[in-house]
């Protein structure tokens, strides 16, 4: 299984759970794990999710996500979890 790390941050508003795992859902992208802070007014939240079963591409899912992102007043990245593991490797 490739697991895809998501994260989602920016200032806190009602429904960004909601509206990013209703996304997942709707195109078959299981939610491994998550974790989701709220720090003075700011959102941070990481996901790590399986996408195999979604009929989406890997770019597609990651550039609807970043769209949702923008419509939201939040930023939206999605990386697989070997660039993630990579770019935070010391």
């Amino acid at each position: 299984m490739k697991k895809t790390i998501i994260t989602v941050v920016g200032k806190d508003t009602v429904g960004i759970i909601a509206k990013v795992c209703t996304y997942l859902a709707e195109n078959q992208v299981n939610i491994l794990d998550i974790s989701q802070t709220i720090v003075q007014g700011y959102f941070n939240m990481m996901m790590i999710v399986d996408a195999n079963q979604s009929e989406k591409k890997f770019a597609d899912i990651s550039e609807d996500l970043e769209k949702l992102g923008e419509n939201i007043g939040v930023q939206i990245k999605v990386q697989s979890e070997d660039i993630f593991n990579a770019m935070h490797r010391i």
